[in-house]
């Protein structure tokens, strides 16, 4: 077996407090440990063994010739056993120098284990190591602060050997070969920020120095830049990055060169939270264009104090977003658009950067809509037909509405000779971007005054008004108690108004008549019928040419530019006229004696009716009408012919003839009885 060097970690744990002049700690452990101040530590799982050779020589090749020092025997122990020396307590609050000499021996050159040097202030946690040796030597130690050393032998696995350490002094002064470093403060950030701590190391940058920043509970950062202080000292920068409130602590120096160690106090990384409300702000008052507000930021999570409020508000559809400070507890956030939803946060800021927290819960709220800014606009008719008009508009966009919640609606008037009506109806396509609106069911040829109008909650605007007459149709009927009649033998006079619904300018009339029956069945009606066109000033017809007792169909309908309206139908029947004799001979008489008279009759001609009966007789009531010169009465013929209308009937009497004794000349009368 042979001696072995190898690399060690050494750490030191140093609690001081002022508190007397005499400096502890020295030891060259020819005494017992505890006349020194040092003892076993507790919560290990092997005891440091003080060995003299002087007293007792040993024949171990790797035992140190050194007559007093402290071991560990790593022979027959298991990986990851620990033993703990505790230094005694360093009361003095100033810079020491803590020199020692380590051995470390084993098997074939193997290293049995590691020997960590601790640091430890007062009550804190025993941290990180602070030194890790390289060789065995003399070992330099420079702390800042007081504090007690922990020593930690720690066994790798399945290794013999031992960890010797010997000749400990305690210096109250910095060691004369190793850098050290001055008292370092404490340093205070926000989450989130960067922490630089800046240590101010006596002696000049060397090369060989390694600097970092140790964390008690493991964190470390290099040294991010150095500065020169004067010709004695230099300035090292180490940065924290992203700091989170875990990263609270304390941090010191260490400086590593190739004579020693140096070791500052232990500054406190204060890790503050922004503040963050824990309630939403609460809402007072709502307008079209405002919102008052009251913060309702005095609970919070995070950390005070409050130098800086702002409310965060931005909108819920879209990317507005603004920030304005506040200066009270109440708030009106101005200038908003009407009718939109907003999410509103308060923000806090406590003091150095980045002391300012998330949003608080949000608060939604909508303003109020506003009154429109005017009426639809340019608003014109797209097509005119005799029942309907489509008109058209700009499209209403949210600057004009001035609210998502509106209706248009089209009102109209329609102008009428003796009324007027007055409707209203909802456009549904009025956010088209061609918004158009067709009115149906109108009038023809009727003015109608028409307008948009423009509803919110809050207000209303109306578009100008447009005049338009609609276009012409046909004409309404002919109203049939306007047609009046006068019925003849032979000629029907029509009277008549025209439609009471004209619809348009009437151009024409036209008349269609036709027979449809007689008294007489026999008569022939094929021939009776016709068209007449009447222009739109007349209102007169006479109809001749037409048979008597017989009844007549008339259809009379108006026409417009569009055409001709529906027709109306009525009928007249001409009055009977009396049957038409025959001509007679002057020798009509078959036979005469001094008292009666023989004639030969001849069928009568009917004129709207049958005949019923012919039959001759003489008439004394004619009997002072022909008598001879010489007062000798003639013989007076007269022929009696009945026609029937219905149940109705009529007796026509017609003078057959006389005779005349000068003249022997007939004459006929007709005589209506």
């Amino acid at each position: 077996m042979k001696k072995v060097l190898s690399r060690v970690c050494v750490a030191v744990t140093l609690l001081l407090c002022a508190r007397g002049q005499v400096l502890i700690g020295d030891c060259n452990f020819e005494k017992p440990l505890e006349a020194c101040g040092y003892s076993q530590g507790r919560d290990d799982d092997l005891d440091w063994e003080q060995a003299n050779t002087r007293e007792r020589p040993s024949s171990d090749p790797w035992m140190p010739s050194e007559p007093a020092f402290v071991m560990v025997n790593t022979s027959g122990r298991f990986a990851g056993q620990r033993a703990l020396l505790l230094s005694p307590q360093l009361r003095e609050n100033d810079t020491h120098c803590v020199t020692f000499h380590y051995y470390i021996g084993g098997r074939d050159g193997s290293r049995p284990g590691h020997l960590n040097v601790y640091i430890k202030e007062n009550n804190s946690p025993i941290g990180m190591p602070c030194l890790e040796c390289i060789r065995p030597s003399l070992s330099l130690l420079g702390t800042s602060g007081a504090g007690r050393q922990h020593l930690l032998a720690q066994l790798l696995p399945g290794q013999r050997g031992l960890l010797a350490i010997k000749d400990i002094v305690v210096q109250g002064h910095q060691c004369m070969n190793t850098p050290h470093f001055l008292t370092i403060k404490g340093v205070e950030v926000n989450a989130g920020q960067t922490a630089s701590f800046h240590c101010t190391v006596n002696g000049r940058k060397r090369d060989n120095f390694h600097l970092w920043l140790q964390g008690i509970s493991g964190r470390e950062a290099p040294m991010k830049a150095t500065k020169p202080w004067n010709n004695r000292r230099f300035i090292g920068t180490f940065d924290v990055e992203n700091t989170t409130k875990g990263d609270s602590g304390r941090y010191r120096c260490i400086v590593h060169s190739d004579k020693g160690v140096g070791v500052s106090n232990y500054g406190e990384l204060t890790i503050k939270q922004p503040p963050v409300p824990i309630a939403p702000p609460q809402l007072t008052s709502i307008g079209a264009t405002y919102l008052w507000i009251q913060l309702n930021a005095n609970s919070i999570n995070g950390d005070g104090p409050i130098i800086d409020r702002e409310v965060e508000y931005r909108t819920v559809s879209g990317t507005m977003y603004d920030l304005q400070p506040v200066d009270k507890t109440t708030h009106k956030i101005g200038h908003l658009d009407p009718d939109t939803e907003y999410e509103i946060s308060v923000l806090l800021t406590r003091p150095l950067e980045g002391g300012t927290g998330a949003p608080g819960p949000p608060l939604r709220a909508r303003t109020k809509c506003a009154e429109p800014m005017h009426g639809p606009q340019r608003l014109e008719v797209v097509d005119i037909q005799s029942k309907q008009v489509t008109i058209r508009w700009e499209p209403l966009g949210y600057n004009v509405t001035r609210c998502y919640s509106y209706n248009l609606t089209v009102q109209y008037r329609s102008k009428m000779l003796f009324k007027e009506e007055t409707r209203e109806e909802v456009c549904y396509l009025s956010q088209s971007h061609d918004p158009q609106h067709t009115i149906h069911n109108l009038t023809p040829f009727t003015n109608i005054s028409v307008k948009l109008v423009l509803r919110n909650p809050e207000g209303v605007k109306e578009s100008r008004e447009l005049e338009i007459q609609t276009d012409e149709d046909v004409p309404g009927v002919v109203p049939l108690e306007s047609i009046q009649g006068s019925a003849y033998e032979e000629k029907i006079i029509l009277k008549w108004r025209e439609p009471e619904q004209t619809y348009g300018i009437i151009t024409q009339y036209e008349f269609s008549y036709k027979a449809v029956s007689s008294f007489d069945p026999e008569l022939d009606l094929s021939n009776q019928s016709g068209k007449v066109v009447k222009m739109s000033n007349e209102t007169t017809h006479v109809f001749t040419g037409l048979y008597p007792g017989s009844t007549y169909s008339f259809t009379l309908r108006a026409s417009t530019a569009k055409g001709y309206g529906p027709p109306v139908i009525t009928q007249f029947t001409t009055k009977i006229s009396a049957p038409s004799m025959p001509a007679y001979d002057q020798e009509t008489s078959l036979n005469q004696t001094d008292s009666t008279v023989t004639v030969l009759l001849k069928p009568a001609q009917s004129r709207g009716a049958p005949v019923r009966c012919t039959s001759p007789f003489p008439s004394p009531s004619f009997s002072n009408l022909w008598r001879r010169k010489d007062q000798q009465v003639v013989s007076l013929i007269i022929c009696r012919v009945e026609v029937e209308e219905g149940s109705k009937q009529e007796t026509v009497m017609e003078v057959l003839g006389a005779m005349f004794e000068q003249q022997q000349k007939r004459k006929v009368f007709s005589v209506n009885d």
